[in-house]
């Protein structure tokens, strides 16, 4: 990895100099883990303060906040390129850059460290490159997926591979589910790889593009309506890998509602087509798709909060 002996030099008598990026908690959770594994983070970027609420009061991101209770330096550039915030980072002197859910690095930043930037992934790269690889693993219906450290380079999510976990998911499994394991998962990840960095033990190497890859696209209001004309089992996986945020959402008489929870039934019942709702109006609301029916299991409807469908069904004044 290091073919300059400088380099060599320059880590074996320095304490290795770390400026971690991120916004989200996804990303806390690998912050606190190299603090506690007692590396030097000498500085954090992370997403302007943005306004939020009701009220609009300006809301710190969770970085952030994690950050200022461990006393860490915080840069909160609004734009990546701009000079004076390159070189305010070039005076941290970083050795090593790390990076988790942030937005994408312009070279002038990535490339500054001697020892390089790695980025930590929520899929097993090179599958699902994109801002929203956890939900459309579960949207799609996979089995597994995992998490990946990966030095930076020009394209998005491209860079040589340092090190994979692998993570399943379970039928049941909703994006939050998995969201918070390979949090974990990444945080330990983070460190091993930080780790092998800081004793020139790692061995780089290019992802596989040979087979068609798996995208994982920013994530539109269109991704989570329900067409009921698929499949039970693609509604299921929607629903699920929507779930909690930003919900898969469908209309009920004129009425925007988030689908939160659902289960398929692989029976066709005369009368209860494509799209068609049914309901005893006491214990079951449902609607038929292409091989067979959905149970609305928990649902939010537009200014209502969420609710379980019986809690739904006996304050709900159905108009059929």
């Amino acid at each position: 990895m290091f073919p300059n002996t400088k380099k060599h030099f320059f880590h074996s008598i320095h304490t290795m100099r770390i400026v971690f990026f991120g916004t989200p908690d996804f990303a806390v959770a690998s912050l606190e883990a190299l603090i506690q594994a007692n590396f030097n983070v000498v500085a954090v970027v992370t997403a302007p303060d943005k306004p939020a609420g009701r009220g609009m009061q300006l809301q710190s991101s969770a970085v952030k906040q994690f950050a200022e209770t461990q006393g860490l330096p915080i840069l909160q550039p609004l734009k990546l390129k701009d000079p004076a915030f390159v070189e305010e980072l070039k005076l941290f002197k970083p050795d090593l850059q790390v990076i988790v859910a942030f937005r994408m690095l312009p070279e002038v930043v990535w490339n500054l460290p001697p020892l390089g930037t790695f980025n930590l992934h929520g899929s097993l790269l090179p599958n699902y490159r994109g801002a929203a690889p956890i939900h459309w693993a579960v949207i799609n219906g996979e089995t597994e997926t995992g998490v990946t450290t990966f030095f930076l380079q020009h394209e998005i999510d491209t860079g040589d591979l340092l090190f994979q976990e692998k993570e399943a998911i379970s039928p049941s499994d909703t994006t939050g589910d998995v969201y918070e394991r390979l949090m974990r998962k990444g945080a330990k990840l983070v460190v091993k790889t930080a780790q092998a960095i800081q004793a020139n033990d790692i061995h780089p190497k290019p992802q596989d593009e040979s087979s068609p890859l798996k995208a994982a696209p920013k994530l539109h209001r269109e991704t989570g309506q329900v067409h009921w004309s698929k499949s039970g089992q693609e509604i299921v996986n929607l629903v699920r890998g929507m779930n909690p945020f930003p919900s898969a959402h469908t209309q009920f008489q004129g009425k925007n509602c988030k689908v939160l929870q659902v289960e398929f039934h692989p029976e066709i019942i005369p009368d209860l087509g494509v799209g068609i709702w049914d309901t005893d109006q006491k214990t079951y609301l449902r609607v038929g798709c292409a091989d067979g029916y959905i149970n609305i299991l928990e649902w939010q409807m537009e200014g209502k909060k969420k609710m379980k469908i019986d809690e739904f069904l006996r304050g709900y004044s159905f108009t059929f």
